[in-house]
């Protein structure tokens, strides 16, 4: 049995766990539900093979200052391991699931004119102080990226030399967030500045230091969350504020509006919505088109002329989903 499982269900997480990551599933936030499950179990000392309905009960109490969507994804992950037991033909208890709680959060869509202004206050960035690990050398570069391709910022940070292929204009995307590999073609012009940003990065004085890594501090090594401060810095010297009363913008809204202008560029261009949601679900890199469906929406929204182009009945071909990816 794995050393980290101490309950009675302890080989039988394992085993699931192990099961999810074969189907393609990092399953991260997952692992760590189970763990805290193997742990109350531990510590009651349960004998039964099966979840029990005491135990369940126990498990989905609401916790002091937690939130309504994490309890209710403790209780959807227990009802899956459960489920699991059932189909290895062990009797055990399926929790009932709570309401979903409702998610009013909507991303930030930054226009044109908005994102001229974070390009011109990133390329007039200053360091105030020497500092070798900074991150600032290559946020000029990072941020036209991140808005061309509509990458997530954790999987622009970990690009290697090898993934980024500028004479063939293409990016490989080896460990995406749902272990899904792709090909993200990228333009002329971004190619462009990409050679740019490597022909200085190759002449910092890095001594030793080589990490591999497409994007580096001044001392050669990894970007990390400073890239975050960072893009506030930016957003403030370009007075782009958000939406009066909520939280600033954040640096994976650049993913949200790339989604948006690609949906209205195609749609300008005569291709159905609905038609072009699998071209930009695989492009992203959504497990599912429903993940991909709330951007039609929101098209729709902030576009109301395109809307004359669709049929209004197919807003909700696919069922509204309440969360908005964050990650």
């Amino acid at each position: 049995m794995d050393k980290s499982y101490n309950s009675m269900y302890g080989l039988y997480i394992k085993q699931f766990v192990e099961m999810k990551r074969a189907l393609g599933f990092k399953y991260s936030t997952g692992s760590v539900i189970l763990h805290q499950i193997d742990r109350l179990a531990e510590q009651r000392e349960e004998t039964a093979t099966g979840i029990t309905k005491e135990f369940a009960s126990i498990w989905g109490e609401k916790r002091p200052h937690e939130s309504g969507t994490y309890r209710y994804n403790r209780i959807r992950i227990l009802a899956q391991f459960s489920s699991y037991l059932l189909d290895l033909g062990i009797r055990s208890y399926i929790p009932k699931l709570p309401h979903h709680p409702k998610n009013t959060f909507v991303p930030y869509i930054f226009t044109r004119n908005e994102i001229d202004a974070i390009f011109k206050a990133c390329d007039s960035l200053i360091l105030e102080t020497i500092n070798p690990a900074s991150v600032i050398f290559c946020m000029p570069v990072l941020l036209r990226l991140l808005y061309a391709t509509g990458l997530r910022i954790s999987e622009a940070l970990i690009l290697k030399d090898e993934d980024v292929n500028l004479n063939d204009g293409f990016i490989q995307i080896k460990d995406s967030k749902n272990e899904k590999e792709r090909i993200i073609p990228i333009s002329k012009s971004l190619a462009s500045v990409c050679r740019d940003y490597l022909q200085y990065r190759d002449h910092l004085p890095l001594g030793e230091i080589k990490s591999g890594y497409f994007f580096v501090k001044l001392n050669g090594d990894k970007c990390g969350p400073s890239i975050r401060s960072w893009f506030k810095t930016c957003l403030k010297k370009a007075d782009v504020t958000g939406f009066k009363g909520k939280q600033a913008p954040r640096i994976h809204d650049l993913r949200h509006t790339f989604a948006i202008t690609a949906l209205a560029n195609m749609a300008e261009s005569g291709i159905d919505l609905y038609a072009s949601l699998p071209v930009l679900s695989t492009y992203l890199g959504h497990q599912s088109l429903e993940a991909t469906n709330h951007y039609v929406r929101l098209t729709a929204n902030m576009y109301p002329e395109l809307i004359k182009k669709i049929d209004v009945v197919c807003l909700d071909v696919f069922p509204k989903i309440s969360n908005y990816e964050n990650d």
